[in-house]
Order: C-alpha cells, then structure tokens, then sequence
C-alpha cells in the first residue's frame, strides 16, 4: 500500500500536468470544437483518471486479439507427475554443489512515509463517502416525498417535448416542494423532478425550455457522468486540479445542453430562454444533492451560458467534420500519455514480458512446490518454447541473493580484478560462520561455496560506478543500487524475476553481452554441476535470509543434452523455509519428471 500511494501521488502530478494541457487545448480551439465536443473532451479525463488503479500496466496499445492466443497457450498447458523421489544421485556426490551458505539481512519496514500519506488519503476517501452518502439521503428524502406530475396541461406539454426530442423512453415525472430549480437525477432510471412552485407560476413557453433542458440531460446521459465525477472526487479528493476541472466540466456540461436545445427552437425563442436561465439564477440556488443535473447553476456559470447563447450559431457541416477531425486528434494525443499514469508500469518490481507469444505453455506443477509460494520457468532453445509454472510469480522481482553472484564474478573478469587462470584472493583471518568461508579462495571455490567476502572484495575493486555500468549493459532486472556494495544483491534494492534470470542465462551462454569468450567460459564452468557423456548440469543457489529465517530460495541454471540446451529458474517463498538448496532440490526432481 506504502508503495502504490507514493507512485500514486507521481502519477497526480502527471495528471495535473495533463489537465493543464487539456485546459490550454480547450482555450485554443474553442472556436473550432461544438460545444458538445468540448464536454466530451472530458471523458479523456476519466480514461486517464482510471488508469492508477488498473490491476495491469497501461503500456501502449496491446494487440487486439492477443487474448486469443493466450487462451490456446492456456488451453495446452498440462499437469506434469511430480515424482518426490526422482534425483540426480551424481550431483550429490559433487563437492559443495548444493551448499546453501547465506548471511541474515535485516528486514526493511514499509515506507513510513507512504503509509502516512496511505492513511491521511484513506481518511480524506471516508470523509467524501460520508459527504456523498449525505447528499444521496437527501435525495432519497426528496424522492419519497415527490409526487407524480398531475397537472394535465403540464403533462401535455411534458409529452410534446418528449415527442419534439424523439425520446421513446419512458420518464418518469414528478412534482416536489423540496427543490427550487427542476433537475433530472438518477444514473440509470433518471426521473424528472419539478417544483410546485414553477408549475404555478412559470408561463408554460419557460416551463417548455426547462423540460427541453433537462430531457437534454437524459439524451446525454448526464446524470451517469455526474456519478462519474462523484467516484473522481472521492478518489482524487486531494488533488485541486481535478475540482477544477470538474467544475469547468459541469460548466461546460450545461453550455453543451444549452446548445442542444437552442438547436431545436427558433431563433426568436432564443432570448427567451437566455431570460429564463437569468431568472432561474437570480431567484433560486441548483440543486444540493449528487449526481443531480439542474438547468440553474451558479452566477458564474449563468454568465458564460448567457454569453454563449447570445453568440451562438449553428454549426455547419464543415465545421462538425473540422471539429471531429480535431477532437479525435487530441484525445489520441491525450490519451497517448496514459502509459505513464499507471502505477504498475511504475512499479518496477514486475518485469513486463509479452506474455500472449504463443510459444510460452503454462504448466501445473502445484504438487511440486507443496506448501511453498513458488515458481519454475523453462525455455527451449532448439525449440524456443517456454514452460512456464505460476506466471504471476515468474514475472515478480525480488531479491537475486546468490544468484548474482553468477554475472558479479563476470564483471570481475571484465575488469581483470581476476582472471580465467589467476582467481586467487587470500582470506583476511575475520571469523564467518562457516567453515568454508574461513580459508583462501579462488573463483571456482567462492562459487561452489557462495562465499560473500569473494564477491564483495571484487565490488570494492569494481567501484559503484563501474558496476552500476555492468548492470546497465545487461539489463539485470530493476537495475538499481540503493544501499552499499557489500549488501546491494541480499534481499535489498536488486531485484529481478525468473524469467528475466532465464532470459540472462540464455544470454550469457550465448555471449550477447559481448563480453571475452574466456571470461565467460571460465563463469560457466565455475557453477558446473555435473559433467558427463551425455548431458550437463550448471547451476547456482540463492537464499534471502532475514532475521535469522530463509523466507527466499533460487535455483538458476541449464542444462545442455545432445544438441540442446534448456535454461530453468526455480524460486520460492515461505515466512521459513524456503532456501537455496530446497529450490534446487524442487527443480532436480522437476527436471527429472519432464525427461531432462
């Protein structure tokens, strides 16, 4: 939560930035865009509005029908039998292959920040919902307290409009003492509601215009939009740029229905109505309650009507098609921005990965991972195929632990701080709580051993600048350093998914990033396994420790057979548990079960 309200509140200035734009756009073709076009152009807003919340990222515009061949890559994924007992029993005869060794890191609370401003925006939401839920019993008062219209000559001249507007709906209408001005409220069966008092003494001519207002309104669907404004100012309470703009939208809602109606009457009837808004703001206040659309508003707003009506011209053809050929380019060119609101593009602890290829199968391995919260990624090179367990889990970063140390002993060989035939760095005497840390070192040793103070002697050679250049060039997961060099990759700032481990082994094994063939060749056989005739195993565990417990374990690596290499990533998770060599002995079986 800390974290969403933190990319939230980038996402507001973002927002207001756009509104401003969409302000400035408005001002400079009002003379081209109908009414009617610049209130619509509001709608733009709510798209962008929305996109915070969506549960995926907004990052351009998807494939229309990349659905489809996700169905049939879900449709062909299949339920591997897990057997418990399958192992490789060579690779446990192997000295040190699996050993497990990592160090506690401390745990890191939630931004404290974030779950203040989470709190102060979740009192702010109740305090609305509170407001909100008032004006709807308010509403719900007057409602019950309404009557169904009886004059027969106001219903008459109800029945014309409606027939004048060729509206075949059927709305309802009714009469109140409780309003001043008549409003059309309701999102989904609008009712029309009139004061007693017009009914009496309101010439029919003016009562005709209110009636061609409101039904306006109904055409429109305006009542549902002011719902929609409600949802917005409850969401976004804190932000001025919204109540801003929601209020030129209601401003702009009621020039777009003035015109509506001046469409329809002649223009000797155009004052008239002019004369009848001017009385309605003068003598009586808009309606209080929600998601009511009234024809009265506030001085302010009656002005900019006025002097709309006194300057209004039809619009030609040529200027409707002018008009939408500019809307439609500025709500693409709005709407465009969209990818940058949303808060899971924001997050960088998802990878985004096309995962509509149809070359990508999701496989059950639930009985594999037993009570662990775990994933397993497989790719095919001959093949290009990719078996996928828990793709949710698959694409989610987290903390690398020892697995980095797979490219960190790279980068040391880059930077001749070792090489392929002189790894040796000599133990400085300072006590570690296993055995095998506490001894000289060379990189084969470290690696098998996952021994930290190999790898941290390498950073402090490398430099912060140099290994942040490295992680760049390969694009190692979220690429980002937050804390010191000797912890950076231990359930710290680093993150990357399984299938962005699998996607750097492949190419590493394939030496995309153009590193020395030698220094890559002397990593891969720094984390080899198991050799023989047939096929061979490459590897490396991780864990995440904290506060004394193993709450995350990776198993990376590949395998190559006759002519073909698979690539895997195994993680899983658990409050304990869940170390290196259990996520290593999880993928071995799996392994196993698919025949490799």
């Amino acid at each position: 939560m800390a974290g969403f309200m933190l990319r939230f509140l980038f996402s507001n200035l973002l927002i207001s930035c756009i509104l401003l734009l969409l302000i400035l756009f408005r001002m400079l073709l009002k003379h081209t865009l109908t009414s009617r076009m610049q209130y619509h152009l509001w709608y733009v807003m709510f798209g962008l509005l929305s996109v915070p919340f969506l549960p995926f990222p907004v990052t351009g515009f998807p494939p229309l029908f990349s659905w489809i061949s996700r169905l049939r890559s879900m449709a062909s994924a299949y339920t591997a039998n897990f057997t418990e007992g399958a192992r490789y029993p060579d690779i446990a005869s192997s000295p040190g292959a699996l050993q497990d060794f990592a160090l506690s890191a401390g745990g890191t609370d939630p931004s404290a920040v974030g779950m203040a401003l989470s709190v102060v925006w979740l009192t702010g939401i109740l305090l609305m919902l509170l407001l909100m839920i008032r004006s709807r019993r308010h509403f719900w008062q007057i409602r019950q307290s309404a009557l169904p219209l009886q004059n027969k000559e106001i219903q008459k001249l109800y029945r014309s409009c409606l027939k004048e507007l060729k509206i075949t709906a059927d709305i309802p209408i009714y009469s109140t003492a409780f309003l001043k001005s008549p409003v059309i409220a309701g999102p989904f069966r609008p009712c029309i509601y009139l004061p007693i008092h017009l009914i009496s003494d309101c010439p029919a001519s003016r009562l005709r215009y209110m009636l061609l207002h409101e039904l306006q309104h109904f055409r429109h669907k305006d009542a549902l939009a002011g719902c929609l404004m409600d949802l917005v100012l409850i969401l976004y309470w804190f932000n001025p740029m919204i109540w801003y703009a929601l209020r030129e939208m209601r401003s702009d809602r009621e020039i777009a229905c003035d015109a509506a109606v001046l469409d329809h009457l002649k223009e000797s009837d155009r004052r008239d109505y002019g004369y009848t808004l001017l009385e309605l703001a003068e003598r009586y206040s808009p309606a209080s309650f929600s998601s009511a659309v009234s024809i009265s508003g506030s001085m302010r707003q009656m002005q900019k009507r006025i002097l709309h009506i006194a300057a209004y011209e039809k619009s030609s053809l040529r200027q409707k098609v002018k008009g939408y050929l500019f809307f439609c380019i500025l709500a693409a060119l709005l709407s465009g921005l969209a990818p940058a609101l949303s808060t899971r593009a924001a997050d960088r602890n998802i990878y985004r990965w096309d995962t509509s290829s149809e070359n990508i199968f999701m496989i059950d391995l639930s009985s594999c991972f037993h009570e662990y919260n775990g994933s397993f990624v497989l790719y095919d090179l001959n093949e290009d195929i990719w078996k996928i367990y828990n793709m949710d889990h698959a694409l989610l970063r987290t903390s690398p632990d020892s697995t980095y140390k797979i490219y960190d002993a790279l980068f040391g060989l880059e930077e001749q701080i070792i090489t392929p035939q002189d790894s040796f760095m000599a133990w400085d005497g300072q006590k570690y709580p296993f055995d095998a840390w506490n001894a000289d070192q060379d990189l084969h040793s470290a690696m098998q051993s996952s021994v930290n103070w190999y790898f941290q002697k390498i950073d402090e050679q490398l430099g912060r600048a140099a290994v942040r250049r490295y992680i760049r060039r390969i694009s190692y997961g979220n690429e980002t350093i937050r804390t010191d060099l000797s912890s950076y990759w231990m359930e710290s700032s680093l993150k990357i998914s399984p299938v962005e481990q699998v996607l750097l082994l492949k190419d590493l094994y394939q030496n995309r990033f153009d590193f020395a063939p030698e220094h890559t060749e002397s990593v891969k056989n720094s984390i080899c396994l198991l050799s023989s005739g047939q096929k061979s195993l490459y590897g490396k565990t991780g864990t995440g420790r904290v506060d004394g417990q193993d709450i995350n374990g990776w198993f990376i690596g590949f395998m190559e057979t006759d002519g073909n290499t698979f690539f895997f990533a195994t993680r899983i998770q658990k409050d304990e548990g869940a170390s290196g060599s259990r996520a290593a002995r999880i993928t071995l079986s799996v392994l196993a079960t698919l025949g490799l």
